[in-house]
């Protein structure tokens, strides 16, 4: 039986086929703002937290100058991997920041000496022959570790606190000539043991035929291990070494004398086994952000955005009255769908949400309130022009709609902008005013015109004074037919 035969007009069936369309538009953006937010909820999947919100150490690192952008590149690479083999990093961000910084971000680190170790430090690794450790007299004063020179004789300091600075010659094996390094303990000591090329190999059995052709408690016998310009290890050769062989296939940087030999031992393992840095770094500024501090930081966040969302909540209402009822659940979808998108970023590529990023969520909920009121604004005037409500609404939303566009992608050009431009938390509030301003497009053309229509065709849209009609302040008498 046809719609003509059911005694309904034949354009009523597109009618209700819109009607139709319009509901299940408004069902699945809810769907996806509600259901997802409980979702994240009920997984535990809530967004991940920055450093200034979950506490822990920001550190910048400034390279020399003229360090070329490869270099610097190089360097973020390998203070990544050391800081991943830390472990209990919760999403560290490290980025070249202008043209001679770099910027690590560190979240709920709490040993913030042995991190800044393992990302500062360059890993420069030499193996060098001891000329005098004080036995053929007085050893002079320690260089500054940062101006040794692994091609230079010079006297460094030792780690050892039980034994002074050792006169050393220039390096005869170098970090480059290591192939692996594994933190292990013998039963007795804590050990790094390194494993050389084959020229390394070579090298180090060259350095300790020789040194093997010195008595037993001669200080030439001994070689020391640099690392960064100070002596780590000074380890004698064995007095079954044979002069004509040497030592070869390997060698042991023994962690005895250190306070904590074991973490001695893989912090070692770690700047050795993930490269040396290309450059050296001097920290420029570091700063430690308490866990309790990142939490009142939060909550502050929490505080403003909940009380500026209620705030516009009850302006809306009260000037738009029941188009101020649909910006209300406007306002919570989106929400929604913002804290769901981080989740889903922070589960899937390590975004995390920092106190910039809720600065921007909170300028945010400004930009889409304007949204609204561009669409109900257009609304009135075409209600005074003299259409009726539902052609009020389908040509303001047609005209405001563009305006909506046009805002938002100034919006979201500035947010770009300052993402390609800025540095450090300014780029969370690009990234949160980015997010947020798609957002607000995707929520105005699936829920508030819907929602916005549907509302139109009930008694809400033309009579009472909480009606479409009742927000022009117009005579409600006067209603077309």
């Amino acid at each position: 039986m046809t719609a003509w035969q059911e005694g309904r007009a034949p354009e009523e069936q597109p009618v209700k086929n819109v009607r139709s369309r319009r509901i299940i538009s408004i069902l699945v953006i809810m769907l996806l703002g509600w259901g997802g937010l409980a979702a994240v909820y009920g997984t535990g999947t809530t967004p991940k937290l920055g450093l200034d919100l979950a506490g822990g150490t920001s550190v910048i690192l400034r390279a020399p100058s003229g360090t070329s952008s490869e270099q610097l590149d190089q360097a973020v690479n390998v203070m990544r991997k050391r800081i991943e083999a830390l472990g209990n990093v919760q999403e560290p961000v490290i980025q070249v920041a202008g043209s001679q910084n770099i910027v690590v971000q560190l979240p709920g680190v709490t040993d913030r000496e042995r991190a800044l170790e393992a990302i500062g430090s360059t890993g420069q690794l030499s193996f060098r022959p001891v000329l005098n450790d004080g036995s053929f007299g007085q050893v002079g004063t320690p260089i500054d570790p940062s101006e040794d020179d692994p091609a230079q004789p010079a006297t460094l300091g030792n780690l050892d606190p039980t034994e002074g600075p050792l006169e050393v010659g220039a390096a005869f094996a170098l970090g480059g000539d290591i192939t692996s390094a594994d933190a292990l303990f013998t039963g007795f000591e804590w050990v790094v043991s390194l494993d050389f090329t084959s020229a390394g190999d070579d090298k180090f059995a060259a350095a300790t035929r020789e040194a093997a052709s010195y008595p037993v408690g001669d200080p030439r016998r001994r070689f020391a291990i640099v690392l960064d310009g100070t002596v780590i290890s000074a380890p004698q050769v064995a007095a079954t070494v044979d002069p004509n062989v040497g030592i070869s296939g390997g060698a042991q940087i023994t962690l005895g004398g250190a306070d904590n030999p074991e973490q001695e031992a893989r912090d070692l393992e770690i700047v050795l086994k993930f490269g040396a840095l290309p450059i050296v770094l001097e920290r420029e500024q570091v700063q430690f952000v308490s866990a309790s501090l990142g939490r009142d930081s939060l909550d502050a966040g929490l505080v403003a955005g909940f009380g500026g969302l209620a705030l516009v909540a009850v302006a809306m209402l009260f000037y738009y009255r029941v188009l101020g009822l649909v910006t209300v659940v406007g306002l919570s979808i989106f929400g929604s769908l913002v804290v769901g998108a981080y989740s889903l970023l922070g589960a899937s590529q390590g975004l995390t949400l920092t106190l910039a990023g809720v600065a921007g969520i909170i300028v945010s909920v400004g930009i889409t309130s304007d949204s609204y009121i561009v669409y109900f604004e257009r609304i009135k005037e075409e209600i005074r022009g003299g259409r009726t409500v539902e052609d009020a609404v389908g040509e303001g939303f047609s005209r405001a709609f563009r305006t909506i566009l046009t805002a938002d992608t100034v919006s979201f050009t500035g947010a770009i902008l300052l993402w390609f431009l800025a540095i450090g938390p300014v780029k969370g509030f690009a990234l949160a005013l980015g997010l947020a301003t798609l957002i607000d497009v995707f929520v105005a053309y699936f829920f508030t015109r819907n929602a916005v229509a549907l509302v139109a065709k009930t008694r809400l849209g033309e009579g009472g004074a909480f009606s479409i009609r009742g927000t022009t302040g117009g005579d409600l008498r006067e209603v077309p037919a």
